[in-house]
C-alpha cells in the first residue's frame, strides 16, 4: 500500500511521467552527449538518463528564493500595453501579478509541502505580494493597495485556474518544456553546473529547424536528487538569457506548518473570486479585466477595431509549421489597410505612435506590412489585416507569410 501511495503521488506531481523515458528515444532525437569539464566533477550521464532522473524525482518539499528575468526587449509602447513591469500594483487578483512576471526581473520566496500546499512572496522593495495555496483556499494579498484576493477550488489537491498559476518554478517550467518537446527537438547534455549550492547537470534543447529565435533552452537539474533548479531561454542571436527562473537558495526539508496559513490583515479590501472563473476578469463583479481595457483602447481608434476584434480571439486563425518553427496566422476579415490608416490625417497621433512602434516596413508576396519584433516573438500585421506570429526571425516570418494559403 505504501508502494502505491508514493507512485500516486509522484503521477499527480510531475507533467512530465516517467513513461517519457521510454518513448523518449521514438519522439526526441537524443544528442549523444555527456556532461562536461566546467563546473563540478560529475558522474556522466546521457540525455535518456537525466529525463529520467527528472521524471523519477518524488521532491514535494521544498522552501528558498528563486529569481525571474525576462528580456523580450519590447518596444515602450508595447510594453505599456502589456501591463508595465512592476510586480506589485492596484489588484491583489493572481491573473495580474502572474502577467507580470513577463517583462523585468522579479524576486520571489517559495515554499511548497506536497499537492495542496504552496506558497509564492514577489518581492519588489518594501512591498510584498503573497500568493498561497492551502487545501481548498487560494489567496493573494498585495501589501502596497492592502488589497486581499480569495477563491476557492472544489478539493484539495485539484488542479484550479488560479492554483496553477502557483506552478510558476523553475521545476514546473522545466517539466513544461520537456513534456512538449518532440521531433523537432534534439536534446543533450551540457556542461556542469552549481546552482543555489548544489551540484546541477544541464540538460540542453535545441531546435533541428531554422528559422527559430530561439537558440536553446538549458535545464540545470539537481545531481542528487533530479529536481530542476534553473531554466534558460537562450536567443539565436545570443547575448543573455531572453529568461531565465531559478533557485538563488533552496532547502528540501519540510517547511513549517504555518507557513500557508492566511488572514486578511485588517482593513484590507477583500476581493471573493466566482469559482471557476477569477473576479475581474470573467468575474461575477461585472467588471471587465485588463485584457479587455487595452483592446478596448485600440478598438477607440480609427481604423484599429476590426484588427482589435480579431487579435481579441474573434478572427479566424491558422497554423502553419511545426515544432519552433510554427507560425499562427490571425485573420479579422476586417480588411483593414494600414497604409491608409498611416497617412489618413485625421488618424490619431496615438495610432500613429503605435503604427511606428511596430517597427520596420516590410513587403514580399503577401503584399506590404509592419513588424513588431522581440528577441523571441515577432508578429507580422499586414495591411489587409491578417497578423502572422511566432518564435520566428522576421526572415521566417516574411517567408511564410509569403507561402501561406
Amino acid at each position: 500500500m505504501a508502494a502505491n501511495t508514493k507512485t500516486s503521488r509522484k503521477a499527480a506531481r510531475y507533467a512530465v511521467p516517467v513513461a517519457v523515458a521510454g518513448v523518449a528515444a521514438a519522439t526526441v532525437a537524443m544528442v549523444p552527449a555527456f556532461a562536461t569539464a566546467g563546473g563540478p566533477d560529475l558522474p556522466k550521464v546521457t540525455a535518456q538518463q537525466l529525463i529520467e532522473k527528472v521524471a523519477a524525482s518524488d521532491v514535494q518539499q521544498l522552501s528558498g528564493s528563486a529569481k525571474i528575468t525576462t528580456d523580450l526587449g519590447l518596444p515602450t509602447l508595447a510594453t505599456g500595453l502589456l501591463g508595465g513591469s512592476g510586480v506589485t500594483g492596484g489588484s491583489a487578483n493572481p491573473e495580474d501579478k502572474i502577467a507580470q512576471l513577463a517583462n523585468g526581473t522579479h524576486t520571489l520566496r517559495v515554499a511548497a509541502d506536497g499537492p495542496d500546499r504552496q506558497k509564492l512572496t514577489f518581492l519588489d522593495g518594501k512591498d510584498e505580494y503573497t500568493l498561497v495555496h492551502n487545501g481548498n483556499d487560494v489567496w493573494g494579498y498585495d501589501s502596497k493597495s492592502n488589497e486581499a484576493f480569495h477563491d476557492k477550488t472544489d478539493r484539495a489537491g485539484q488542479n484550479h485556474k488560479t492554483g496553477d498559476r502557483l506552478a510558476a518554478s523553475p521545476q514546473q517550467i522545466a517539466q513544461d518544456i520537456l513534456k512538449q518537446a518532440g521531433p523537432t527537438t534534439d536534446i543533450g547534455v551540457g556542461d556542469t553546473a552549481q546552482i543555489a549550492g548544489r551540484d546541477a547537470y544541464q540538460l540542453v534543447l535545441k531546435p533541428k529547424q531554422s528559422g527559430s529565435t530561439v537558440g536553446s533552452v538549458q535545464i540545470a537539474v539537481d545531481a542528487a536528487n533530479g529536481v530542476p533548479l534553473r531554466v534558460q531561454l537562450l536567443s539565436s542571436q545570443g547575448g543573455k538569457p531572453i529568461a531565465e527562473a531559478g533557485f538563488t537558495q533552496v532547502d528540501f526539508g519540510k517547511p513549517a506548518a504555518d507557513s500557508f496559513a492566511f488572514t486578511p490583515p485588517k482593513g484590507a479590501k477583500l476581493t471573493e473570486g466566482s469559482h471557476p472563473g477569477l473576479a475581474g476578469k470573467d468575474g461575477k463583479d461585472g467588471k471587465a479585466g485588463k485584457d479587455d481595457e487595452r483592446f478596448k483602447a485600440l478598438e477607440s481608434l480609427p481604423g484599429f477595431g476590426q484588427l482589435a476584434g480579431g487579435a481579441h480571439g474573434k478572427g479566424d486563425v491558422k497554423v502553419f509549421g511545426e515544432g519552433w518553427s510554427t507560425v499562427a496566422r490571425i485573420d479579422s476579415g476586417a480588411g483593414v489597410n494600414l497604409k491608409d490608416v498611416e497617412n489618413d490625417k485625421n488618424t490619431p497621433k496615438e495610432a500613429k505612435q503605435f503604427l511606428n512602434s511596430l517597427g520596420d516596413k516590410v513587403h514580399g508576396k503577401f503584399g506590404e506590412g509592419r513588424i513588431l519584433s522581440t528577441r523571441l516573438v515577432n508578429a507580422l500585421i499586414t495591411d489587409d489585416g491578417k497578423v502572422y506570429v511566432g518564435a520566428v526571425t522576421k526572415d521566417q516570418l516574411v517567408k511564410t507569410a509569403d507561402s501561406a494559403k
